[in-house]
C-alpha cells in the first residue's frame, strides 16, 4: 500500500493542469491526544490520497498542524471524514482568500514531536489554560483599548509585508526565539496590561496563551482564527479592517493580499514592494522580497554570484552542490549580507 507521496512537483502541477478542476486551499490545527501518531498519519494519508489532496500536514501526540488543497468538487467528502474523526467535529477550517490550484504540489503527512516547533516543555504548565478567544469585532475593540498591548507572534519575514498598526513585531527567525523575548519585554506588564496576541491561524497564539499565563500575565487574548478568519470577518460583516499589506502563508502562493498597502521594500533597490521570492540558485534559494524590475535584471536571484551560477547547466550546478550540505541562507529567511535593503 502507498503510504508517500511517489509524484515529483513538475508531474502533480500537470495532472492539475489536465483536471482542469478547481481547487481549494484551507488549513487547520487541532490540540488533541493522539496515542499513536505514525498510524494516525497513515491514516490520513490513505484517506486524502485518494481524494487527491495535497499539503504539508504535521501530526504529533499532542495534535495536528494541516495546510493543504482539496479538489472542489470532492470537498464535501473530504469534510465528512474530517468529521468522522472524534477529535477533528468541532474543526474550524480557515478557508484562503485568495485561491490558487497549485498552492501545493504533493501530500507531505509527517509525524513530528510537536506539531509547532516551539521548545517548550509542555509538561511544566497546563497547556489547556489558555488566554480567551475573541473575534474580529472585539479584537478590534481591544486595539482601541490604551491599556492592550498587541503582539505580533509571527517571524520578522512575515510581519514585515504586513501586520496591525501598532503591534509589537519581534525581530525573530522563529516562533521559540519569540517567546522569552516577549516575556522579558513585557515583564513590568504582566498585571495592568491585556496581552493581545495574533498569528496567521491561530495556531502559534493556542500555546503561546497557555505559556504567557503560566508565566504570571493576567489577561490574555489571542484573535480566534488568526489573520486568516479576521479578514474574512471583517469584509464579511463590514468591520474596520485594522491589518496592513499581506498576509504571509506557507505555500507555494507565499502570501495572500489583505490591503492594498504596501509596508514593505524590495531588498535589493529599496522600491516598495512586498513579492516574497525565492533566489532561483538551488543552492541558496534565499527567501527575500524582490521588485519585477529587480528579478528581471538579477534572473530572480538574490546576488551575482548566485545568477552566474544560475546560469550554469543544470549538471554544472549539481556538480557544484556536490558533497556540500543546505546553504545556511535557504533556513535564514531574508537575512543576508547581499540584501542592501533589507529592512
Amino acid at each position: 500500500m502507498q503510504l508517500y507521496n511517489k509524484l515529483s512537483a513538475k508531474e502533480r502541477a500537470a495532472l492539475i493542469d489536465e483536471a482542469g478542476t478547481d481547487r481549494l486551499t484551507l488549513s487547520f490545527y487541532v490540540y488533541a491526544h493522539i496515542g499513536n501518531p505514525e498510524v494516525f498519519r497513515n491514516h490520513l494519508f490513505i484517506h486524502w490520497d485518494a481524494l487527491d489532496v495535497l499539503g504539508r500536514i504535521y501530526v504529533a501526540k499532542e495534535g495536528v498542524n494541516a495546510q493543504l488543497s482539496v479538489p472542489a468538487p470532492k470537498f464535501n467528502e473530504f469534510k465528512e471524514h474530517l468529521d468522522s474523526i472524534v477529535f477533528f467535529e468541532e474543526l474550524r477550517l480557515n478557508i484562503a482568500r485568495e485561491q490558487d490550484a497549485k498552492s501545493f504540489l504533493k501530500l507531505k503527512v509527517k509525524v513530528r514531536d510537536k506539531i509547532v516547533a516551539d521548545g517548550l516543555n509542555d509538561h511544566a504548565f497546563d497547556v489547556t489554560n489558555k488566554g480567551v478567544h475573541v473575534d474580529a469585532e472585539n479584537f478590534n475593540a481591544l486595539l482601541d483599548d490604551p491599556d492592550t498591548v498587541l503582539v505580533d507572534m509571527r517571524n520578522h519575514y512575515e510581519s514585515e509585508i504586513g501586520h496591525f498598526k501598532g503591534a509589537i513585531t519581534p525581530d525573530v527567525d522563529t516562533f521559540r526565539d519569540s517567546l522569552d523575548l516577549i516575556e522579558e519585554d513585557l515583564k513590568d506588564h504582566k498585571e495592568d496590561k491585556k496581552l493581545v496576541m495574533y498569528c496567521t491561524g491561530g495556531i502559534r497564539c493556542e500555546k503561546a496563551s497557555a505559556y504567557y499565563k503560566h508565566k504570571g500575565f493576567k489577561n490574555v487574548f489571542q484573535l480566534e482564527g488568526g489573520i486568516i478568519e479576521y479578514a474574512r470577518q471583517v469584509e464579511d460583516q463590514g468591520l474596520e479592517n485594522k491589518f496592513k499589506g499581506k498576509n504571509f502563508v506557507f505555500d507555494h502562493r507565499r502570501s495572500e493580499r489583505i490591503t492594498e498597502d504596501v509596508i514593505s521594500n524590495c531588498h535589493q533597490c529599496g522600491t516598495a514592494c512586498d513579492t516574497h521570492v525565492n533566489c532561483a540558485n538551488e543552492a541558496c534559494h534565499l527567501l527575500f522580497i524582490q521588485c519585477e524590475s529587480c528579478a528581471a535584471a538579477m534572473d530572480t536571484c538574490c546576488s551575482t554570484a548566485c545568477q552566474e551560477v544560475n546560469s550554469l547547466s543544470y549538471e554544472a550546478q549539481k556538480a557544484l552542490r556536490k558533497g556540500k550540505g543546505n546553504s545556511n541562507k535557504i533556513f535564514k529567511k531574508g537575512r543576508s549580507e547581499v540584501l542592501r535593503y533589507k529592512q
